[in-house]
């Protein structure tokens, strides 16, 4: 009985604020996607990320194995999806990006969050750090199909990570002025972000969704399994670990339906998949963390 309550009192926020979110635009209330995700992207999730990754008590060792395997991991899912979409003859351009990419910020770093506290946070930072830059160079490319993967130096929270990784790596400190303004601005992210996922829920136009619901479900499996088997090579200690397993393991980002509809992939595809890996991460996210925690 603890441990459901436990999962309970994580969980239930986060599907809580999405719920808020949904529920207002389903009502008529006006919710500005572009201009919140503008928002949250260029200065909130850069904020977050730099004072969680300044701030975070992680030894520089447990930090070079997770940034590995979080490396490792979303290798490991390219090369899974993309051989399983040839086979099966599947679009790589509307697919590929959406199946890798999960929902490690609007998700993934408040669960981490709620469920291991601000060191969870830390390591929930530097996974969704690396699925950022590899969304943004290797992700931007497949969906546009082509371009320059340069265009991630443009991205804020590309250069909030590297920053934050260096104030990390010397043990440096901003100003402490500084650092609470920063930190009030990272506040907002998370709240921002899980209600904005409710809105672009209610707002997206799903199709092919027998198909979507075949693909979040070996998404699912796939990623649990990498998660856990990397983790496992890479000795991840139980924190980390099981971060890594629940940052992979989350549902189709939302980006991944924004990318295609700004690239002119099959937008409605995507957003099929975003629906059905969210509604499935109801159950699957309660169910993995119980495992973990």
């Amino acid at each position: 009985m603890n441990l459901v309550l436990t999962v309970v009192e994580i969980v239930a926020p986060v599907f809580l604020l999405a719920t808020i979110g949904f529920v207002w635009v389903r009502l008529g209330g006006e919710y500005r996607i572009a201009f919140v995700t503008r928002l949250t992207m260029t200065l909130s999730v850069p904020a977050l990320i730099f004072t969680a990754l300044m701030k975070t008590e992680i030894d520089p060792a447990s930090l070079t194995a997770l940034v590995a395997a979080a490396i490792a991991g979303y290798a490991v899912l390219t090369v899974l999806f993309f051989i399983g979409l040839k086979l099966f003859r599947l679009d790589i351009r509307t697919n590929l990006a959406p199946l890798i990419v999960g929902n490690t910020g609007n998700l993934g770093l408040p669960l981490a969050l709620f469920a291991f506290g601000e060191t969870g946070l830390g390591y929930a930072v530097i996974v969704f750090a690396v699925m950022a830059i590899w969304s943004f160079t290797f992700g931007v490319w497949v969906v546009a199909g082509g371009g320059s993967p340069w265009k991630a130096l443009k991205e804020p929270l590309v250069w909030a990570t590297l920053l934050g990784g260096l104030f990390l790596w010397q043990d440096w400190q901003t100003p402490a002025f500084l650092t609470n303004t920063l930190s009030l601005l990272g506040q907002i992210a998370i709240p921002l972000m899980l209600i904005t996922l409710g809105v672009a829920l209610a707002r997206l136009h799903p199709s092919a969704l027998g198909r979507a619901t075949l693909l979040s479900l070996v998404k699912i499996a796939l990623t649990v399994a990498t998660g856990w088997a990397v983790g496992r090579a890479f000795g991840l200690a139980p924190e980390p670990f099981a971060v890594l397993v629940l940052q992979l393991a989350t549902p189709v980002a939302v980006t991944s339906y924004m990318l295609a509809e700004k690239y002119g992939a099959d937008s409605g595809a995507v957003a099929g998949l975003v629906v059905t890996s969210t509604l499935m991460s109801v159950v699957t996210i309660p169910l993995l963390l119980a495992v973990l925690i």
